[in-house]
């Protein structure tokens, strides 16, 4: 490349820079009780304001509202406990969850809580069109001020991931069409301006009925990633995200701090055959390359998962096999032994793939083992996965093509084309119900290669209606190999899942986090009221 048009590129680069913090408000504050965090590309600002019933805080991505609190929490050892809740109860079939909550809470506008709240804010979010899946409720009703009964459609061990993340909003005051500007909560904080495309700034909730937080504003911005590192050199932001690219970089004045979160990032592959199926008239369904399971097998055993964290992350990311490694509902069973290029391409031979033009790409049939990978160029992480996969396949003899393309595109080719995707939830209703369950085809990206085992479907049927939590976790895991099958790949390997990527963080000197629960480093303030700054310097 021209020197002039690497010099004229890096100047750009650093005006955009510059020019986003100054939008973004940037400015020296040195009360040391204010914290400025840069969120994270996965909490992004939302289009329709701070409202949980839009799907702030819960849906795609779930992470601490600050506005509202939940029914229950995560304390720091990662068990889900009472928040606004006391007690629960679940009745002898499954289907009707009785919840006391407590009677000493009132929200922001000074209202008092009581469940009747509850009742509303679950009744109105089945009603409402986002990301959170609340169809298995019947309905919620207030038994009196401190007692608020669920009654679902059918049983299902994982309904307490849903009153976990959903945060209550009053009903006598809700707006649908204000509150996102304007949301009242009974969280430790309230928003006090918005900002669009800039910041949001929160101040301490003086009504909040949990011990007070040290910091009594938040400041959060929502910058692009290609800025986060020097937002942190700028040193005026508190908590910036680490970008891949800046991994092995340090910043003087700050802490790197590494949080698990049971991010697995991993290729999706068609199931099924291309039989001239579209669904919709849009989506093409099926691949004859991915729908033959020693091509999966193949990917599966011949890629070096360890190289991939090595090369991309610089460490700090371990392979991951199944989707759910770190989970207590992981099968160890259902993992293969990865790296061997040798046994890749007996698998492929054995499978009718050979190479009969050499140009080292097998055949079978006529067919050339080659497909699309679809893949979100905004996410370094995710090009660079996708490209070192298709550099491995390759030596397998399988060819991977490259498509960068934005989400609408992705989701219109998950049916008949590879793409690159993660997965966060520790809820297994999410990660293992929508992920591997058979369904009708309905666009959704969840199950996004269509993949179907009736033997793995009946073990996951059992783990969801079920209350016996422990044999729900022993049911998920044994759904992912089964009679030689399952969705792990040392049965029907739909995936080829590849690293567990943590979320890292600069955050500034004297900035104590606390003990942050395993497993969510995605909600980097899940604790926020155990924060503190040591060195009262901002």
């Amino acid at each position: 490349m021209d020197k002039k048009i690497i010099i004229g590129a890096i100047v750009v680069v650093l005006v955009v820079i510059i020019g986003a913090f100054a939008f973004m408000g940037g400015s020296h504050d040195s009360d040391p009780t204010h914290l400025t965090v840069a969120a994270h590309s996965n909490i992004k600002e939302p289009e329709a304001g701070f409202n949980p019933l839009t799907g702030w805080g819960c849906g795609h991505q779930n992470y601490n509202p600050l506005v509202q609190s939940c029914l229950f929490k995560t304390d720091k050892n990662g068990s889900i406990v009472p928040d606004l809740a006391t007690g629960y109860s679940v009745s002898g079939d499954g289907k009707t969850w009785t919840v006391n909550v407590r009677d000493d809470v009132k929200f922001s506008d000074n209202s008092t809580f009581d469940a009747e709240d509850v009742a509303f804010t679950f009744n109105t979010a089945k009603q409402t069109e986002s990301e959170l899946d609340l169809t298995n409720i019947a309905n919620v009703t207030a038994v009196n001020n401190t007692c608020v009964k669920f009654n679902l459609v059918e049983a299902r061990s994982t309904f307490i991931y849903d009153l976990r993340y959903l945060g209550i909003v009053p009903s006598d005051s809700y707006d649908n069409s204000t509150y996102g500007e304007n949301p009242i909560g009974t969280g430790p904080y309230v928003l006090d301006h918005w900002d669009k495309g800039q910041q949001a700034i929160f101040k301490i909730n003086d009504n909040y009925y949990g011990d007070k937080p040290y910091f009594t504003q938040i400041t959060l911005l929502f910058p692009e990633e290609a800025t986060w590192l020097e937002l942190a050199k700028s040193g005026e932001i508190d908590v910036v995200p680490v970008a891949t690219s800046a991994l092995n970089q340090t910043v003087d004045g700050y802490q790197f701090i590494e949080k698990s979160a049971g991010r697995a990032q991993g290729v999706s592959l068609p199931y099924l055959n291309d039989t001239g199926i579209m669904y919709n008239g849009t989506m093409k369904v099926g691949n004859n390359v991915t729908a033959d399971k020693s091509i999966r097998e193949a990917l599966n055993v011949g890629i070096n998962r360890q190289t991939m964290c090595d090369e991309i992350f610089a460490g700090h990311a371990s392979p991951e096999f199944t989707g759910v490694d770190t989970r207590t509902y992981a099968n160890p069973d259902a993992k293969v032994a990865d790296g061997d290029v040798s046994k890749a391409k007996q698998i492929l031979k054995d499978g009718g793939w050979t190479d009969t033009d050499g140009d080292g790409i097998v055949e079978k049939n006529g067919l050339k083992a080659s497909f699309d990978l679809y893949y979100p160029p905004d996410y370094l992480d995710r090009q660079s996965m996708s490209t070192v996969f298709a550099e491995q396949a390759k030596e397998l003899g399988i060819e991977v093509k490259l498509v960068g393309a934005d989400w609408d595109t992705i989701y219109k080719n998950l049916y008949s084309s590879a793409a690159l995707m993660q997965q966060t939830s520790p809820d297994p209703y999410k990660s293992i119900y929508q992920q591997y369950h058979s369904k009708e085809m309905d666009g959704f990206y969840m199950n996004p290669n269509l993949y179907n085992n009736s033997a793995s479907d009946r073990l996951m049927d059992e783990a969801m209606h079920t209350s016996d939590l422990n044999q729900a976790d022993s049911l998920w895991s044994q759904s992912a190999l089964v009679n030689g099958g399952g969705w792990g790949p040392a049965g029907d390997a739909p995936w080829v899942w590849i690293a567990n990527y943590d979320y890292n963080y600069f955050i500034k000197d004297g900035i104590d986090i606390g003990k942050q629960p395993d497993g969510l480093g995605n909600d980097v303030l899940i604790n926020i009221c155990d924060w503190s700054r040591t060195n009262s310097t901002a």
